[in-house]
């Protein structure tokens, strides 16, 4: 199991069985035997654009959320590879079912991913630098995890390109560096006991709720 640091296993252990449900979803299981249909993975696609946008709009508030120049940094670079990365992935896979950019621009936003975007949003606008991390991780680091298992199982089939980008050398390595983010963020604000800080269960809350709504956002990959 990739751990990617100290803070992350630990909020992954408190979400329980939601972090199962999530990172073992039918979605995933269907991405790794090639069995998941052609039409629901290009209307997750679709949707995942859509949520990526909104992904990079709070990465962005993560920058005003934090007085670290560091901080600020890391949360500048992983909203450009967000833009001009991971998102140019989605347009190119989309291109070639012919479905262009503004296809994908013009797409109606589904409920679920309504729910969550604005979930991650309201938790850095409410919240601070802490509870929109944790608010952000499920996503980053729950499919570095999915994408290394699958990977090291193999990872080939039709799904093979996706598996291959989360699976990679650099999205693990972006993990790795989140990972670390999230260690010293934790840190400088909770002391080296963050478990026995007052703020630990609300933190662990958001990060579980974050996780519940990865759930919802695969359960409407199935029916895309």
């Amino acid at each position: 199991m990739t751990d990617y640091g100290h803070t992350f296993p630990l909020w992954r252990a408190a979400a329980g069985d939601s972090w199962t449900a999530y990172t073992r979803h039918a979605f995933v299981a269907g991405l790794a035997d090639g069995t998941l249909p052609r039409e629901a993975f290009l209307g997750y696609l679709v949707q995942d654009y859509i949520f990526l946008l909104h992904f990079s709009r709070a990465w962005a508030l993560a920058v005003t959320k934090t007085e670290h120049p560091d901080e600020m940094r890391w949360c500048s670079g992983v909203l450009r590879g967000l833009l001009e990365d991971e998102i140019a992935l989605h347009i190119e896979t989309c291109a070639r079912e012919g479905l262009d950019e503004a296809t994908l621009r013009e797409a109606p936003e589904r409920p679920e991913n309504i729910a969550y975007t604005r979930y991650v949003l309201d938790a850095g606008h409410s919240g601070d630098f802490l509870d929109l991390l944790a608010a952000l991780a499920p996503c980053v680091l729950g499919y570095g995890e999915i994408g290394a298992r699958l990977a090291a199982a193999g990872g080939g089939g039709p799904y093979a390109d996706w598996i291959g980008v989360y699976g990679g050398d650099n999205y693990q390595a972006l993990c790795g560096e989140t990972g670390a983010l999230l260690d010293r963020a934790v840190a400088r604000r909770l002391g080296d006991a963050p478990a026995q800080s007052p703020r630990w269960p609300a933190l662990c809350h958001r990060f579980e709720t974050a996780t519940r709504l990865e759930i919802g956002f695969w359960d409407m990959g199935l029916h895309s």
